[in-house]
């Protein structure tokens, strides 16, 4: 859901070798003045009659490590929506942690969709965005046509308990560093960011050495005030306001056409994605065995030809487990 220790790397290799893009194509972006008076970022690419609203993760981040969508949907056949959500880059970013929380930026995005006029939409949200499109099923589904839920869990509390499960198959003297750097919270150490980039984040947030760029340009701007209220210091520690969402109970009610997709060795547990797709009545789960928590990526065959291939069935109605 975030990689904090990544952003100085990020930067860094950014601006070494000139990635960071802050001319961005104006055609088909359009800003969104939400209720509370602040804007939030949007772009349209491609007219095609098939609308994708996509969710970034992070908390925090940005839409930019989503550029890869485009080479694979046509732009005659399908619109992919950008969006920013506020205190990302490319949206405003208030000085307000009192914004930051889960029920607003649900409602932000219906009035997202609201703005933009979209009717019988594929909400796509991929990690933090995976869950609050997850809520948005249940509190919205009059405006779905299909949900794409990428990379996520029913609970904050399963997400923990399986990156616990990673950890624990670490080395014991790797665990004890870490536990010694995280007792008295020095998560910027180099040791540790280190130990946590090796041993951790290569293995199970994208295995692509380096990085894509789209990914890395999109960790430069992470929004760490938005990343720590949300969800705390790191992923093993997490005191963030999120830190008790749990909609494992509330699953079935999603009727709409849901396609859960993660990768084999993704931060997320496979177990979990399968118990979710049990619960979501109409739902389809794909496991990308090549993938990570960016499948998007590192298997990006059968993670797009999941995607499209959903879509595809919907349209046609012909969804089945």
């Amino acid at each position: 859901m975030k990689w904090q220790f990544l952003l100085c790397l990020a930067i860094l290799l950014l601006s070494t070798f000139g990635f960071c893009k802050e001319d961005r194509k104006t055609q088909g972006v359009e800003y969104i003045t939400l209720k509370n008076g602040y804007r939030v970022w949007t772009q349209r690419v491609g007219d095609g009659p098939i609308q994708i609203l996509t969710l970034h993760g992070g908390p925090g981040l940005t839409h930019e490590y989503f550029e890869c969508m485009e080479n694979f949907f046509p732009k005659d056949k399908y619109q992919i929506i950008y969006y920013d959500q506020l205190g990302s880059h490319f949206s405003d970013q208030p000085n307000d942690p009192s914004l930051w929380n889960v029920e607003r930026f649900c409602e932000e995005v219906e009035e997202v969709r609201e703005a933009l006029q979209l009717n019988d939409l594929y909400l796509y949200g991929q990690s933090w965005g995976a869950l609050l499109s997850t809520e948005y099923s249940i509190k919205h589904p009059e405006h779905l046509k299909g949900v794409i839920l990428s990379n996520i869990t029913g609970s904050v509390e399963s997400y923990v308990t399986y990156l616990n499960e990673l950890r624990s198959k670490l080395p014991q003297d790797i665990q004890d560093q870490l536990k010694s750097y995280e007792n008295v919270y020095d998560f910027t150490n180099p040791a540790y960011e280190k130990i946590m980039l090796e041993e951790i984040y290569a293995l199970y947030l994208c295995k692509i050495t380096p990085w894509p760029e789209p990914l890395m340009r999109s960790f430069s701007k992470i929004n760490m005030q938005v990343y720590q209220t949300v969800q705390g210091p790191n992923e093993f520690v997490v005191t963030g306001n999120f830190k008790d969402w749990n909609r494992w109970n509330d699953l079935h009610s999603i009727l709409t056409p849901t396609l859960i997709i993660c990768g084999r060795n993704d931060t997320m547990s496979v177990k979990d994605n399968e118990k979710m797709h049990s619960l979501i009545p109409n739902s389809r789960l794909k496991i990308c065995e090549n993938g990570t928590h960016c499948a998007m990526y590192d298997d990006q065959e059968n993670y797009f030809d999941a995607l499209i291939t959903f879509i595809q069935d919907v349209e046609n109605n012909n969804i089945s487990k």
